[in-house]
């Protein structure tokens, strides 16, 4: 089974579609600065779930976050697990610079 993942910047997410079906299979929701992308939102499809869609959205999501040099805000559950397990992807984690405390 092959997965496209392509950025729809207009919706502000990823889509993903399995080769031969004309419906989205999944999508990762993000809010995108010109340093930062946050990924706030994940959803596969039931009747893709387990399939792979949802590590195909995050790889490529991650992949492109890394050429455009942004730092990764993970406040999806889903990002935040897949990232997680993905040691390879950690370095794109964003790290607060703030130094105010209580």
């Amino acid at each position: 089974m092959t997965i496209d993942v392509r950025d729809v910047p207009e919706a502000t997410r990823y889509e993903a579609r399995v080769e031969g079906e004309s419906e989205v299979a999944g999508i990762a929701q993000y809010i995108r600065t010109t340093e930062l992308i946050a990924f706030v939102h994940t959803e596969v499809d039931p009747g893709h779930e387990g399939g792979g869609v949802g590590s195909a959205l995050a790889r490529t999501a991650l992949d492109q976050a890394r050429q455009a040099n942004l730092r990764v805000l993970a406040t999806c559950p889903f990002f935040a697990g897949w990232i997680a397990r993905h040691p390879e992807y950690q370095d794109l984690l964003y790290q607060s610079r703030s130094r105010v405390s209580d």
